[in-house]
């Protein structure tokens, strides 16, 4: 009996054990093996000659927890540090090159993909490789797959900065000539031409930006559950708000309702601003005290499964707006409920301004120079790929901010939500926080008959 009672124990922990594995690897992965086959498959149909290669990023985070270029994860899911990525358009074939590890950095840092017997099944690669047989790789397909070498020409989007906003980074960083380093990218473009001076070098990049701007269904419930927990988060921070406290605090608390549903880390820098520091757009310091009759604006999302979310809340530290703040909030959330009205598919900010236009007159409120439109693309990065000025298709997601600033006042506020386009309107990811002033003020009143708490629907 004693026997018997020892083996149904040692069996719950091992069964245990593996529903644990399972959750955890559920929780850290939102998408499958298909998902990215089916990427690359498209890929090379777009491409459909010479070959691919992509690089994913060598070093591990300083103080923060990994993230891989997103392009290379766009198409594979590895998280492995050093990984290279070859893809044969003409045979619809994808190699993955990974570095050699020894005893020691398995030991420190876990094996990476090469070391699995079954690693290109479960990435759905044709072949796994060292990256130290890379360039014999190359040599030896050259003459047989159209002499041309797609490779990413520009700098790597970031987490909170676009492709189009790193170069002007680095343009900045060019002052200082001691600093002014080329970006890793085109030092491996000027190798490679060095090393395969017979290669037609061209530029793989708005191939992927295309496919990145329309987002695909396991993208779009991962955007969801983001949006939730986005949400979720400013809601705790607006909740607890209260004079003599610290801007750094209301970070920390949505920080906590992040990590506490699943997400990787922030989509960028919390930016929570009080008093005069409404009206400095990328405020970070957060470190004034909070007083009475301030407003406080955060901008502040989740970055799950290399997804972003784009939330900006303004609110009354003291939990009532005084009637001039109220009146330019009512201005603000008026333009931002007409934009989002005028969103569906086959429309352009044109058309958006000219909805808010005629909303604002319906209305009888002066806009203040607001006119509404189209924001910022979010996805990998907070401030993602996509053409301005092109109709709106079902998959694209964005945010839009109208905001006023009166710095003479110390009083900034904007109003920002993420939204998705569907086939018939929009749907607003970060709806579940909220913005109309009467919410607003019974939430910090603690007269909101909701309860904080986890996100309704976990990670399957």
């Amino acid at each position: 009996m004693k026997r018997t009672a020892v083996f149904c124990f040692l069996l719950c922990m091992v069964v245990q054990f593996f529903i644990i594995a399972s959750s955890s690897y559920c929780q850290r992965m939102g998408y499958t093996k298909e998902e990215f086959m089916r990427r690359r498959a498209e890929l090379m149909s777009k491409v459909d000659e010479g070959m691919i290669i992509l690089f994913g990023n060598s070093m591990p985070g300083s103080s923060i927890r990994f993230r891989q270029d997103n392009d290379f994860y766009y198409l594979s899911g590895v998280e492995d540090l050093g990984a290279v990525m070859i893809l044969i358009p003409e045979a619809q074939q994808s190699f993955l090159f990974l570095p050699k590890q020894n005893p020691r950095e398995i030991m420190v840092s876990g094996a990476n993909l090469l070391e699995d017997p079954e690693g290109a099944e479960k990435t759905g690669f044709t072949r796994l490789y060292p990256v130290s047989y890379l360039d014999e790789f190359i040599a030896r397909l050259d003459t047989r797959n159209g002499g041309s070498l797609y490779v990413r020409l520009s700098p790597a989007d970031l987490v909170d900065n676009s492709g189009y906003e790193v170069p002007l980074l680095y343009a900045r960083r060019y002052r200082n000539h001691y600093d002014d380093q080329m970006p890793l990218e085109s030092y491996r473009v000027e190798k490679l031409r060095r090393y395969y001076p017979y290669f037609t070098i061209k530029d793989v990049k708005p191939f992927i930006d295309r496919m990145r701007l329309i987002k695909s269904e396991e993208e779009i419930a991962v955007l969801r559950r983001n949006g939730r927990i986005s949400a979720l988060g400013v809601k705790e921070a607006m909740r607890v708000t209260h004079p003599g406290m610290y801007e750094y605090e209301l970070e920390a608390a949505a920080s906590h309702i992040f990590t506490k549903n699943g997400a990787r880390g922030n989509a960028y820098p919390a930016i929570v601003g009080s008093g005069p520091n409404t009206c400095v757009w990328h405020y970070e310091a957060n470190s004034r005290k909070m007083e009475a009759g301030d407003l406080v604006l955060m901008d502040f999302g989740a970055d799950l499964d290399y997804l972003c979310i784009d939330i900006t809340r303004t609110w009354p530290v003291s939990g009532r707006f005084t009637p001039e703040q109220r009146e330019v909030y009512e201005i603000v959330l008026t333009v931002l409920k007409a934009c989002i009205e005028a969103y569906k598919p086959g429309v352009t900010s044109e058309d958006v301004q000219k909805h808010v236009a005629e909303v604002m007159k319906k209305k009888g409120l002066d806009p203040r120079g607001l006119r509404g439109g189209i924001g910022h693309y979010v996805g990998m990065s907070v401030h993602d790929v996509g053409s301005r000025g092109i109709p709106l298709q079902p998959g694209m997601c964005f945010a839009i901010e109208p905001a006023l600033y009166y710095p003479d006042k110390n009083m900034g506020i904007r109003i920002e939500d993420t939204i998705l386009i569907t086939e018939s309107g929009c749907e607003v990811l970060s709806a579940e926080v909220p913005k109309e002033i009467k919410q607003i003020e019974r939430l910090i009143q603690g007269r909101s008959s909701e309860t904080k708490g986890e996100a309704p629907s976990k990670r399957r």
